[in-house]
C-alpha cells in the first residue's frame, strides 16, 4: 500500500494563522505531478507547534483537498500514548488512509516500551500503521527485533519510514520482514541507496517543491531504469543537502516562497534562515532549474 513517493507537506502560515489557500495549492501540485501520497502534519508540517485543533483541521483539509486522488498519511506520533492513541483515532474518523508515527521522543522507553506503545497504538485503530524511526530526533532507535516483532504482531502496521540513515539497517529490515511490509527512505539523500537495498519509496521534503522529479526518480529506479534514477539523484543531491543547512522546514519555505507558492513564515522556536545561508540555497535552486530546463 505504500510505496513510491510521500511529499511530507510543509505547513504554510499567513500572520501565524494556517494558510487555507496556499494548502489546497501545495496539494493540487502534488497530484498533478503524480505522487502516491501525502503526509500532513509530520516534522515537516511543524506539528510540534500546533494546537491539536489545528493538527485535526490540517488532517481534514488534506483529506478533502485529496479527494482519493492520493493517500493522505496523517502524522499522528506522540511520546505520550494515550495521546498519540487520540490523534490517530481522529485521523481514522477525519477519513485519512493511514497514520505516521514517530518513535517517542525525550523520554527514552526500552525496546519493550517501544514495542508497548505501538502495539498499543494498533490495537486502537484499523488504520494502517507506518512507523518512523529518526533516532537523530527522537533519541532512541526502533531496534530491528522490535520492528519485526510488531510487523508479526500487528497485521495493521505495515510499514516503516527510515531514517537511520543506515543502508545497512535498510538491507536487515528488507531481509527480515515480511513480503508486504515495505519500506520508505525518510531522507532524499540516501533514496537511492535505500532503493538499491530494497526500499519501496521515499517521505520526501524535497518533493514540496520539484514533486514530479522526485517521482520520476524512484520510479525510474523501480521500474528498472537505475541509470535515470542514478542520475537524478546526482542533480538533485546538492538540494537534497541544502535543504537541512538549516531547521527542516525552514529552506524549503523559503525556497517556496521565492515562487510565490506561500510565505516563508515558520512558527516559533524556528526562525528565518541566516543571510549567508538563504544565499547558498537560492544559489543551489536556481543552478537546479537552470539544469532542468
Amino acid at each position: 500500500m505504500f510505496r513510491g513517493t510521500f511529499t511530507a507537506l510543509v505547513t504554510p502560515f499567513q500572520n501565524d494563522e494556517i494558510d487555507v489557500a496556499a494548502f489546497e495549492r501545495l496539494i493540487e501540485t502534488q497530484i498533478e505531478s503524480g505522487v502516491a501520497g501525502i503526509v500532513p502534519v509530520g516534522t515537516t508540517g511543524e506539528s510540534p507547534t500546533l494546537s491539536h485543533e489545528e493538527r485535526e483541521r490540517v488532517i481534514e483539509m488534506a483529506v478533502k483537498f485529496a479527494a482519493k486522488r492520493c493517500l493522505v498519511l496523517a502524522g499522528t506520533g506522540s511520546n505520550a500514548t494515550r495521546e498519540a492513541i487520540a490523534y490517530t483515532k481522529a485521523a481514522e474518523k477525519l477519513s485519512a488512509d493511514g497514520a505516521l508515527l514517530v518513535a517517542p521522543y525525550y523520554n527514552k522507553p526500552s525496546q519493550e516500551g517501544l514495542f508497548r506503545h505501538f502495539r498499543a497504538i494498533a490495537r486502537s485503530t484499523a488504520l494502517p500503521l507506518v512507523l518512523y524511526n529518526i533516532p537523530s530526533r527522537c533519541g532512541v532507535d526502533i531496534g530491528a527485533d522490535t520492528v519485526v516483532r510488531l510487523a508479526a504482531e500487528c497485521p495493521n502496521i505495515v510499514s516503516i519510514k527510515e531514517a537511520s540513515g543506515s543502508v545497512d539497517r535498510v538491507s536487515e529490515l528488507h531481509t527480515r520482514l515480511p513480503d508486504g511490509f515495505t519500506i520508505l527512505s525518510g531522507d532524499d539523500s540516501l533514496t537511492l541507496p535505500f532503493l538499491s537495498v530494497g526500499a519501496v519509496g521515499v517521505v520526501s521534503v524535497a518533493s514540496n517543491l520539484f514533486p514530479a522529479k522526485i517521482v520520476e526518480l524512484v520510479h525510474a529506479f523501480l521500474s528498472g531504469d537505475a541509470k535515470r534514477a542514478q542520475r537524478l539523484h546526482q542533480i538533485f543531491l546538492p538540494l537534497f543537502k541544502d535543504l537541512f543547512i538549516e531547521p527542516n522546514p525552514v529552506p524549503a519555505k523559503m525556497a517556496l516562497s521565492w515562487r510565490g507558492a506561500m510565505s516563508g513564515e515558520c512558527r516559533l522556536p524556528l526562525c528565518e534562515m541566516s543571510g549567508a545561508n538563504e544565499a547558498r540555497l537560492r544559489k543551489t535552486v536556481e543552478e537546479l532549474e537552470r539544469v532542468l530546463q
